[in-house]
């Protein structure tokens, strides 16, 4: 989706979601700097987010920490970002491992490789917010934020939309 207000910056994988975070915030602290050198506050983000799995990394709660310490959002997906592609086509209303995940999606996008192309998931996006938000209230039901499954998302995702 095209927003002239919405600057996106994908850096490529960053690795553990710690360095995630840090990457995050150093691009942060960079357009701060290019902000004063250039004495242009329109070259300030206003929000900054870190995107990661869950999957089975290591000190996710040290970074979640530090991602709150530095006013960075986060999108998680447990156990994956394909749960946020699957969405798009189907209910995932219990615990399921990458492995059987992917299947899942691979019956949607046969040809899927890590890239999601726009198109084929456009037509679902709605539905996929809807089915994303519905995991989250369960989830916060249960007592058990960010559980598997769940995705954060389709708030960046809301977020980009309606700027």
């Amino acid at each position: 989706m095209r927003n002239p207000r919405v600057h996106i910056e994908p850096l490529g994988p960053a690795g553990v979601p710690v360095t995630v975070v840090e990457t995050a915030i150093a691009e942060r602290e960079r357009a701060e700097a290019d902000a004063r050198r250039q004495r242009d506050e329109n070259l300030r983000w206003d929000q900054v987010w870190a995107v990661f799995d869950m999957d089975d990394h290591p000190n996710v709660a040290t970074a979640k920490q530090l991602a709150l310490d530095n006013d960075i959002q986060l999108a998680i997906s447990n156990p994956s970002f394909e749960l946020w592609a699957l969405l798009h086509f189907a209910e995932q209303r219990s615990h399921i491992e990458r492995g059987k995940l992917r299947a899942a999606l691979q019956q949607h996008l046969p040809d899927y490789d890590k890239e999601l192309a726009f198109a084929k998931v456009h037509a679902g996006y709605d539905e996929a917010v809807r089915r994303a938000h519905a995991l989250d209230d369960a989830a916060t039901q249960a007592g058990r934020l960010g559980r598997n499954p769940t995705t954060g998302v389709y708030r960046l995702t809301e977020v980009i939309r309606t700027r």
